[in-house]
């Protein structure tokens, strides 16, 4: 059904062939290309969504335009809009691919029914969650207490094999720094 997904399962989980395979049969494939939303700001998100290949954005629009980049989800992460999903209401985020990509996708009727139904891929979901908050929770000290610097250091830490796949503009926006403050980091660290 969907190979790569299913040696990630098994490799981070303690799931039964039987129950990979049902994990797996509800999954509907689908290709982005880049720039391609996935969700948009105003839809409701419907699905869990597992990145097989490539790279998605999950961001903001303020109303002067500006992007607010919350999260790059690259192959073997999941992403969704948490509350659009939970409570099935508008998202007030866009998820777009920022190169072409290969995503599995879950309805949330069948992925809820998962989780009862196979009690490791709850156990899963729950370590997810806890990583992603504890994660969240060190992005939010840092970007409110760090200088840009050390916020470009932290980016240089958290994604080593992004750096080269983003434009500055995306770097820049997920810091919540300008272009230009980004470039005169560079700068200086390449003189060093």
């Amino acid at each position: 059904m969907h190979p790569e997904f299913e040696a990630y399962l098994q490799q981070r989980t303690s799931l039964k062939p039987d129950e990979i395979k049902q994990v797996s049969s509800k999954a509907i494939a689908r290709t982005l290309k880049r720039n391609e939303d996935m969700l948009q700001a105003g839809d409701v998100c419907r699905h869990k969504t597992f990145v097989q290949s490539g790279l998605l954005r999950t961001f903001g629009v303020t109303a002067d335009g500006n992007e607010h980049i919350l999260l790059f989800s690259p192959e073997e992460t999941w992403t969704l809009d948490v509350e659009s999903y939970d409570k099935q209401k508008p998202s007030k985020v866009n998820i777009t691919a920022i190169e072409p990509s290969r995503v599995l996708l879950w309805h949330k009727p069948d992925f809820d029914a998962l989780l009862i139904q196979v009690p490791g891929l709850k156990q899963l979901a729950e370590q997810l969650i806890s990583s992603s908050t504890h994660f969240n929770r060190q992005r939010i000290l840092t970007t409110l207490s760090g200088s840009a610097e050390e916020k470009y250091e932290d980016f240089l830490l958290s994604f080593p094999d992004l750096l080269n796949r983003l434009p500055l503009r995306m770097i820049a926006a997920y810091l919540g720094i300008s272009l230009k403050t980004l470039t005169r980091i560079r700068h200086a660290q390449l003189q060093r």
